[in-house]
Formats: structure tokens, C-alpha cells, sequence
């Protein structure tokens, strides 16, 4: 019953069972008590999920490795960062080690609020615990400080993946191409694109955008028509952003060729 109550994010109505269970005599066990904690979380009840980690420490439940992350993690979310570490602490002395899920979303966390010497650190600890690092934990640096303007070092970082035997990486390309875009250096991000040994819709679309943005339209439109011709799905949008960006520059004989060539492609695929 708790279980379904959190999924749905009735937190109220979730303690209020959790409270009766132990009104009427009943000891819920640490899985109990970790749901209502974590839904705790997902509902931004930040203080009233702490309560319930003091509530279980008090009955001496012991914590497993994903009630310990989950606590960590919102706390991160929240930038108390110096709790989360104290937290995270606890957990490795009394012998327990996150997986690579939890420490992937730790990670992540902390890139988002451009912590990284903080990922970094976890990704050092990562290994001194004999666990490697997968695509996604690089994929997440390398999405992080390229959210954050720092381009060369995540072309840095995807050279260092490239030393561990990482294959192409193509979200990790795709995030740097487009936050070159939104950063307005649209030389770079196409040299980036044709340096790309594989390129998915996401790709065409975000360097249209940018190129649409950066008042480039006669190479977006090159550049659409080729991409719809290989059979990339397009959105109407986009497509409707490159050819009134011609029509609005005085290129109306071009946005009609645009739009024929297009109607032609469409009828191939």
C-alpha cells in the first residue's frame, strides 16, 4: 500500500500509513521506510526525508548502499554539499560501496551544479574502488562542462575516453556540437559536425537551429535538403525556420527551390 501511495506521490497519505503501522504495534522494515524517504525526496520534502533517516537510525536499522545514495543524491540536488559528503563518508566506513548506478548519479548531480572537481573526485574513487567507468559516466562529464562553456575540456575528455577504448561517442559529440551552436561559435561546432564519423537526426537538427539563429540560412538550407535527401527525420519547425529565414532575407526564389526539393525528397522516403 505504501509503495503504491509514493509511486502516485501521495506523501501525506503515505506517513499517515506509515504512522498507523507503528500506532497499531507494527515495525515497518528498512525497505518501508526507505520508499516514504525517497518519495520524501521526489516531492522536494527535503527536511521531512532527513527525519525519517533520523527515525531509522534511532530504531538501529541498518542502511544499504542505495539508502545511503538516495539521501546523498538529494542532498547534492539541494547544493548541501558538505552533509552529502559526511553522508557519503559514513557509508564507506561502515564497509558499504555504491554501485556504479548510484555513483553515475551522483556524478551527474554534481555537473549540473558545475561541481567538478567534486565528479571528478568520484570518478578517482570509482576506480581506487576497482570499478571502471562506463560511456555514460564520461558522457555525463563531458555533457556537464560543455553546459558549463568549457568546450576544451570536454573535447579533452572525449579524448581521454578515446585512450580507454571507447568507441565514437555520439551523444557526447552531439552535446558538444550543440552547446558550440547556443554558444555561438557555429565555425566550430561545423567543424565539429563534419568531423563526425556517424550523425543521427539530432545532429542535422541541432546544427540547423544554430545555423538558423546565427542568420546562416543559405547553408542550412543546403544542409537540410541534404540531410532530409539521406533520410533523416527533420522537425517541421526547423524546416519551416530554415526556409522563412530565406524568405525574411530576400532569398524567396531559394525558399521555394528549398521547399520543392524537400517534397521531392519526402516522396524517395
Amino acid at each position: 500500500m505504501i509503495n503504491g501511495l509514493c509511486k502516485a506521490r501521495r506523501l501525506a497519505d503515505a506517513r499517515r500509513v506509515l504512522n498507523e503501522f507503528c500506532d497499531f504495534g507494527f515495525e515497518p522494515n528498512a525497505i518501508t521506510y526507505t520508499t516514504v524517504m525517497k518519495c520524501c525526496f521526489r516531492c522536494g520534502r527535503l527536511e521531512q526525508g532527513l527525519e525519517i533517516l533520523s527515525e531509522m537510525r534511532r530504531k538501529g536499522f541498518t542502511f544499504d548502499g542505495f539508502a545511503y545514495c538516495t539521501v546523498v543524491a538529494a542532498l547534492v540536488k539541494t547544493g548541501r554539499i558538505e552533509e552529502a559528503d559526511e553522508i557519503a563518508e559514513k557509508m564507506m566506513s561502515n564497509g558499504l560501496v555504491p554501485d556504479l548506478a548510484s555513483y553515475n548519479t551522483m556524478i551527474n548531480l554534481f555537473c549540473r551544479q558545475g561541481r567538478f572537481d567534486e565528479a571528478l573526485r568520484l570518478v578517482d574513487e570509482i576506480e581506487k574502488q576497482g570499478m571502471k567507468c562506463d560511456q555514460y559516466t564520461h558522457t555525463i562529464i563531458i555533457h556537464g562542462l560543455c553546459k558549463d562553456g568549457n568546450f576544451e575540456g570536454a573535447e579533452k575528455h572525449l579524448d581521454y575516453m578515446n585512450t580507454l577504448g571507447f568507441g565514437f561517442n555520439l551523444v557526447a559529440f552531439n552535446s558538444i556540437l550543440d552547446c558550440l551552436g547556443k554558444a555561438g561559435d557555429i565555425d566550430k561546432a561545423v567543424k565539429v559536425f563534419d568531423s563526425m564519423e556517424v550523425k543521427d537526426s539530432f545532429t542535422y537538427t541541432s546544427l540547423l537551429h544554430n545555423l538558423c539563429r546565427a542568420k546562416k540560412f543559405r547553408i542550412a538550407s543546403k544542409l537540410l535538403v541534404a540531410s532530409i535527401e539521406d533520410g533523416f527525420q527533420i522537425l517541421r519547425a526547423t524546416q519551416r525556420a530554415v526556409i522563412d529565414g530565406l524568405t525574411t532575407s530576400g532569398l524567396v526564389y531559394e525558399a521555394r527551390k528549398v521547399k520543392l526539393k524537400i517534397q521531392r525528397a519526402r516522396l524517395v522516403h
